[in-house]
């Protein structure tokens, strides 16, 4: 682990693999952290640089956010700070969200875009995400943690892959949790600019998510040009965990799939 201190904020993060072709940013969920990617930086880091952080107010990154934005600007902070102009970035959940804020706030560091389990409308119930954080801060995590289990991930998955999501939502910092619920209650509603998103774009869904549904990614995949939609079975919220072969599988496609375009850029501009 590393840490990185910014303007605003201090973040851990990991950063490894071989400074070749487009590094791969990963943005961990709500109310998890970057341990929640192990099997994607286990995989990927072997062929590209591959940055993994905690969110601030998660993991090992302290404080709490003020507001939505800070989130994707802590985030371009960190590319700047570890010199890296584009990734492609991938984000399950809140960090998809958080990276489709990135692409918005700071279009020139995305080269290409993974959106899993996750919805780009704006909060449609305002009033129940800010219950849930003052419900985090009056009772602690393991409530939550107890409660949402079985609907981050089905009641198939391996017992090691259950107890590593139980033990990350435990924890967490309630804290950085409920500011984090706070901000998302306040995001804007992205569903009217994606058709002008123009990077390679993967949405990915568990076919059993109930939180946020196959008919989410859709209304992505839809929208966003020549997105490709890709529904993962024997997969609840957290895909890239119970089913890492076959998500590993779709952003290594999005991978080459950026670095050639990459490459077309470079041969043009020669």
């Amino acid at each position: 682990m590393r840490t990185i201190t910014l303007d605003t904020a201090t973040l851990a993060y990991d950063d490894v693999g071989p400074d070749r072709g487009v590094p791969l940013l990963l943005v961990h969920g709500h109310p998890f952290d970057r341990s929640m990617w192990h099997p994607q930086l286990q995989h990927f880091s072997a062929e590209r640089r591959v940055i993994v952080p905690d969110l601030r107010g998660y993991g090992a990154s302290p404080g709490a956010v003020p507001d939505w934005a800070a989130f994707a600007d802590d985030l371009d902070g960190l590319l700047d700070g570890l010199r890296i102009p584009r990734a492609v970035v991938a984000g399950l959940s809140m960090g998809g969200q958080i990276a489709l804020e990135l692409q918005r706030r700071h279009p020139s560091r995305v080269a290409g875009l993974l959106l899993a389990d996750t919805t780009a409308a704006a909060e449609p119930a305002r009033a129940a995400r800010l219950a849930m954080a003052d419900r985090l801060l009056a009772e602690g995590m393991d409530p939550y943690a107890v409660e949402m289990l079985y609907r981050m991930v089905t009641t198939r998955a391996p017992a090691a892959v259950a107890d590593h999501v139980l033990a990350m939502m435990r924890g967490t910092d309630p804290a950085g949790a409920a500011a984090a619920q706070r901000a998302r209650a306040e995001r804007p509603d992205q569903l009217p600019r994606l058709r002008s998103v123009a990077v390679p774009t993967v949405v990915v869904v568990g076919a059993e998510d109930d939180l946020t549904p196959v008919s989410d990614a859709r209304t992505i995949a839809g929208l966003v040009p020549d997105a490709e939609l890709v529904i993962v079975e024997d997969a609840a919220h957290l895909p890239n965990l119970e089913q890492p072969v076959a998500f590993n599988g779709v952003l290594a496609r999005l991978l080459a799939r950026v670095d050639r375009s990459g490459d077309r850029s470079a041969t043009s501009n020669d």
